[in-house]
């Protein structure tokens, strides 16, 4: 998992967030994988791309998961240099041999209409250059309801992580059958 503190389980007890939920689900099910959190909270893209492939010479993922971009976008970063960064993270985990499913983020609407579609289709248009899996929007059900937020509006309490890792597996699920 490389993500940023939406992943990383900013503001919430350690242990209590959706990427450990994932791990029960998994060993709950039969999986045999055991998830590695590699999310830190304020990561970029470009900070998260840095850090890989020292990540990559301890891990060998077979199955990664890409939860970046939304600090990239909070700080209303070029869409070229985000697209760039996410670009070079799916190449480097495809060149390991790992399959990817990247997490789309959405970006509240005062940052325009413009910024915020093209946001948005950065991540499908990545699928197909790549051909990855895109999932589902972690935070779909969950932003917008601000019971399941923690007081800046941006992370999600406790009680949201099993709907964050329900969002997403999905899409996830399937990969572990590959």
């Amino acid at each position: 998992m490389l993500g940023d503190s939406i992943s990383a389980g900013y503001g919430i007890p350690v242990g209590h967030g959706w990427v450990a939920l994932l791990q029960k689900r998994l060993s709950g099910k039969g999986y045999s994988y055991h998830v590695v959190n590699a999310s830190i909270s304020g990561d970029t893209s470009r900070s998260a791309g840095a850090r890989l492939k020292n990540l990559l010479d301890d891990v060998h993922p077979d199955i990664a998961v890409v939860e970046l971009g939304g600090n990239d976008g909070l700080r209303g970063l070029a869409l070229e240099e985000i697209e760039k960064n996410l670009e070079t993270i799916i190449e480097q985990l495809k060149n390991r041999n790992s399959r990817v499913l990247l997490i789309p983020m959405q970006l509240p609407p005062n940052y325009g209409p413009v910024y915020t579609s093209r946001f948005q289709e950065m991540y499908q248009r990545l699928g197909q250059a790549h051909d990855i899996k895109v999932g589902e929007f972690i935070l779909e059900g969950i932003g917008d309801r601000p019971e399941l937020m923690q007081s800046d509006g941006i992370h999600p309490i406790t009680a949201a992580q099993q709907m964050m890792l329900d969002n997403i597996w999905p899409s996830l699920q399937p990969m572990l059958e590959q």
